[in-house]
């Protein structure tokens, strides 16, 4: 931890001060991604009008817009040599970043959705029904929400995490102060009411958490990813208030109605139900990662 002569910690290391530097490199990711999937649209319309066009390629600009934010993240991260040592974080000599870590993070992400997805099902909350399947597309565009989902993580539990853990002695600053501002980040999403805040929030913590016991940003990548993807793409749910134009099955709006296990406007993210998955998941968590750093210490 870096902190001055009198061994106060440093301005620019300060809670709100590093919110302000992740919002900033939020919103200026995204507008270096927007400007590069505009350009790469028109490119696109040049040489197949009719896929430039097409739902899989509008649902995956949204995605892939993002593919800013890992640039810009990673620029400022490098840029700032103090900050340097938390590209080996987003990397493979991290302890926990490997292949069952990222299977882990799969499961995690499409196993906890489900499960939620299931429960309204079964409320008949939701009425789904099966659209197509095309194996191109639905390829391509869990690539475009890796993209999407892993830029989430990588600002609020790669640079924003690693910054507070290292500048408070509390490893609770870092994990709830990351997210907080997650959460933040989704305020003005179509459809958010306070209980899908509290979703955002949780989710975060417990996503925070998978980092500080296992070392694995892969795995939160992973879990985020297969989350939004379960939801979003194969389900046709929204995803934080956002509906894909392009998925495996089609929710017949018409029929979904708002019960402890679906929110209209927001999907089964406004949910109890939701809240009270995700809290179960932190407990788990920590409960594992609580036993398992005791075994380590015996």
């Amino acid at each position: 931890m870096e902190k001055n002569r009198t061994g106060k910690r440093k301005w620019y290391d300060t809670l709100i001060v590093l919110y302000a530097q992740a919002i900033v490199l939020l919103y200026a990711g995204q507008a270096v991604g927007g400007m590069l999937i505009n350009g790469l649209t028109y490119v696109i319309s040049l040489i197949n009008s009719e896929f430039s066009k097409s739902d899989a390629w509008l649902m995956g600009g949204i995605y892939l817009m993002f593919i800013g934010v890992w640039a810009v993240v990673l620029l400022r991260i490098w840029a700032v040599r103090r900050d340097r040592p938390i590209l080996a974080a987003v990397g493979p000599k991290a302890r926990g970043n490997n292949g069952k870590m990222l299977l882990l993070g799969t499961a995690i992400g499409f196993g906890l959705n489900a499960v939620c997805v299931l429960i309204a099902l079964l409320h008949k909350d939701i009425v789904l029904y099966f659209d197509s399947i095309q194996l191109l597309p639905l390829a391509a565009l869990f690539v475009a929400v890796f993209i999407q989902s892993s830029a989430e993580e990588l600002l609020c539990r790669g640079f924003l995490y690693q910054k507070l853990r290292k500048s408070y002695n509390n490893p609770a600053v870092a994990i709830i102060g990351n997210a907080l501002l997650f959460g933040l980040l989704h305020i003005t999403n179509e459809g958010v009411t306070v209980l899908s805040f509290v979703n955002i929030v949780v989710v975060a913590v417990f996503f925070s958490l998978i980092v500080y016991y296992t070392d694995s940003l892969w795995c939160a990548f992973m879990a985020h990813a297969a989350w939004n993807y379960t939801q979003n793409i194969l389900f046709g749910l929204p995803n934080s208030g956002l509906v894909s134009s392009y998925s495996v099955f089609k929710l017949d709006t018409s029929t979904a109605m708002n019960s402890f296990a679906y929110n209209v406007g927001f999907g089964i993210e406004g949910t109890v139900t939701a809240d009270v998955v995700l809290i179960l998941a932190v407990a788990a968590a920590y409960l594992w990662g609580s036993r398992r750093a005791k075994a380590a210490e015996a």
